[in-house]
């Protein structure tokens, strides 16, 4: 649900797409912001938009700024991390993921709310009964915990990012939002070096 991830998607399916063969990528939620009921505060009301607006002029990326008018936004993305943690117990992982950008920045839903996660399960053909246990299952809960752990232990200062594990060490990778080409040339320098 970060803005900038929806931006930097479509250079980062090209990056994925080039990834070398003897590399292996592994998703980790960030968490972003821990469940809350409270209404997003004006400030953020005000700027979220003008993050979206920034990054539409950046990139090209598409909004739909109805969102704003039709939702009652809560900085709550807990929920939407869950979802991504449910529906990878059913195979189904980068596909919940798009689903809910594709909720949150072009359909004007709200990805906070457990009935939007419940309805975009039920389009993707997903065990719904299934999907809605695991969404408040412990294990879950648990799993979540596990991956914003990792990510506030990584050496990353936002979202998003990519990281790379050569041996025992984990290293910040260069993103570039416009060309894949710039991470991928990294990658091969960060290989190349190894575990020095």
């Amino acid at each position: 649900m970060c803005s900038w991830c929806w931006g930097y998607r479509p250079t980062a399916e090209l990056l994925f797409d080039n990834l070398p063969e003897n590399m292996s990528r592994e998703n980790i939620l960030g968490g972003l912001a821990p469940d809350s009921d409270e209404p997003m505060s004006t400030e953020l009301r005000k700027a979220i938009p003008g993050h979206w607006q920034k990054i539409q002029e950046m990139f090209g990326t598409e909004f739909n700024f109805d969102f704003w008018a039709k939702c009652e936004p809560r900085r709550s993305t807990y929920p939407a991390c869950r979802a991504v943690i449910a529906a990878a117990k059913q195979q189904q992982e980068a596909k919940m993921t798009l689903a809910i950008q594709r909720a949150y920045y072009l359909r004007a839903m709200n990805p906070s709310d457990t009935e939007t996660l419940v309805a975009l399960a039920k389009e993707m053909n997903l065990d719904s009964n299934r999907f809605k246990t695991d969404l408040r299952s412990l294990d879950t809960e648990s799993e979540l915990q596990r991956q914003v752990s990792f990510a506030r232990n990584s050496p990353i200062n936002g979202f998003p990012a990519l990281t790379l594990k050569t041996g025992s060490r984990l290293r910040r990778v260069r993103l570039d939002y416009k060309d894949h080409n710039t991470t991928l040339q990294h990658l091969s320098e960060l290989t190349a070096s190894g575990d020095r």
